[in-house]
């Protein structure tokens, strides 16, 4: 019998938007780095909601000061 390997929806989340730097959280990723914050968010929100994954974004005005944002489980 094969063990079926099932991808959470945070893996698909991190294959599709390809962030090149992330620190994993037990809730979920920050994402950091981002140089153009706004569009990075709008294009997370927009792929979390087309692939229809249980995922949310949160973000700060601390977290804005270094190019980050988080993406946890809704």
């Amino acid at each position: 019998m094969r063990k079926t390997e099932t991808k959470t929806d945070l893996q698909k989340f991190i294959e599709k938007f390809e962030p090149n730097k992330f620190k994993m959280l037990t809730r979920g990723i920050e994402i950091r780095g981002n140089s153009d914050l706004h569009r990075s968010i709008t294009f997370a929100k927009e792929l979390i909601e087309r692939m229809k994954l249980k995922l949310t974004i949160n973000h700060s005005a601390e977290m804005a000061m270094y190019g980050g944002f988080e993406v946890v489980y809704a």
